[in-house]
């Protein structure tokens, strides 16, 4: 699952990542061009293809595979490894099979994956959702992660729409569209996903406030399900989630409420009330970074894309259940977001106990921090590392 840095981030390692990313001087330990027959991936799953998240890192290997022409030979994929000394012992398992670029999926595989990057020079190592790779000082180190908010964003207006269109129907009055989430863990990664989430819902329905509600587990279907219950049971409307199974997705459909989804489309297990699910598309690196290892270029030290490369998506919004209008909408925020008129983190769009971003900055204190990251009038998530950084609490939402 998704496992990413609780809190802030610390600002050297997000400022050194800023500057190193796209750099293309040659180094110690850089990837030597390989022949197409020798070069092999090694990838390290933290699950397997029955929970989304690595079923989702899964579809993009099989992309990388088609799109550079690897036999099933050069793809050698470990499943089930946990944030553990496992991780270590897979990826040097994997080096001793010959890998050329050995990758992880999990945050918590990251300081294993150090490990074997400072014993491999000459393998080329990538970790999703980390922050380590450049403050690491290895050549050979990458993090990567795309920028999923843009999605959690577009998939909100749709869930914003539909709250509309409950309004307007006399089923709830607008002061009662209330949004239920079911979130993994209160990390930064978690915080910046259902709160673009939430900025999306309000970009239709100002009205609109939201209940967080943590399971303190990335896969737990029985307790995904029974969090998503609760918060129907408090008088949620819709339920979001930034977890992995389809729990949530199940207790909605068993009480007829709208949902949307994560990584997979919901409408299999919820076709009468899933909406859409935000969706990351990973091969879009893996495509990418692979293919510059094996001809030995170099590639970023921190890598985040969203719509613009194709890194990010909706699945197929559900017609059946979503508002009318809800197809034009999400094209023309898509536009918007890939123009750069749509800028998510808009600090006018939110507020923190009744203040301005801007303004805690200026105060000082424990917001001096986040200077780093404000300009411009928006909050640049995943532009100065490519971990998501956004951990800000604002206004209209409540964590349980």
């Amino acid at each position: 699952m998704k496992k990413t840095v609780i809190g802030m981030l610390a600002l050297t390692a997000m400022v050194s990542a800023f500057a190193l990313t796209g750099c293309t001087k040659k180094s110690e330990g850089e990837a030597q061009s390989k022949d197409a027959s020798s070069f092999k991936v090694g990838v390290i799953y933290i699950g397997d293809e029955n929970e989304g998240y690595t079923e989702a890192h899964m579809k993009g290997i099989r992309e990388m595979k088609s799109s550079l022409g690897l036999s099933d030979e050069q793809v050698i994929e470990k499943k089930g490894i946990g944030e553990d000394e496992n991780c270590y012992d897979a990826a040097v398992d994997l080096a001793d099979q010959g890998c050329n670029y050995i990758i992880a999926t999990s945050f918590g595989h990251e300081s294993y994956l150090l490990m074997a990057a400072k014993e491999y020079p000459e393998i080329q190592f990538s970790h999703a959702t980390g922050f380590q790779a450049a403050s690491s000082g290895l050549a050979n180190m990458h993090n990567f992660m795309p920028s999923v908010y843009e999605s959690r964003y577009v998939s909100g207006i749709v869930a914003g729409l539909k709250l509309n269109e409950m309004i307007a129907s006399g089923k709830i009055t607008a002061d009662k569209a209330k949004i239920g989430y079911v979130g993994a863990y209160p990390y930064a990664e978690v915080v910046s996903g259902y709160t673009s989430f939430f900025l999306g819902v309000r970009s239709v329905c100002p009205s609109a406030t939201m209940e967080v509600r943590y399971t303190n587990s990335w896969a737990d279907m029985s307790l995904e399900k029974e969090t998503a219950e609760a918060l129907i049971a408090d008088n949620c409307v819709l339920i979001g989630q930034h977890a992995d199974t389809t729990g949530a997705p199940t207790a909605c459909e068993a009480n007829g409420v709208p949902c949307v989804g994560y990584n997979v489309d919901m409408t299999s297990v919820a076709p009468n009330t899933a909406l859409t699910s935000a969706a990351l598309n990973w091969g879009a690196y893996y495509r990418l970074s692979a293919d510059a290892f094996k001809k030995g270029q170099t590639f970023d030290v921190d890598w985040s894309k969203g719509y613009v490369d194709n890194a990010v998506y909706i699945t197929p919004v559900n017609a059946n259940v979503a508002a009318a209008g809800t197809e034009e909408a999400v094209e023309a925020a898509i536009a918007g977001i890939k123009a750069g008129t749509v800028k998510i983190f808009a600090t006018d769009t939110f507020t923190v106990k009744g203040s301005s971003i801007e303004d805690l900055i200026a105060q000082g204190g424990d917001y001096a921090k986040y200077s780093v990251y404000v300009s411009d009038g928006y909050f640049h998530e995943q532009e100065v590392g490519s971990a998501p950084a956004f951990d800000l609490r604002i206004d209209g939402i409540e964590e349980r």
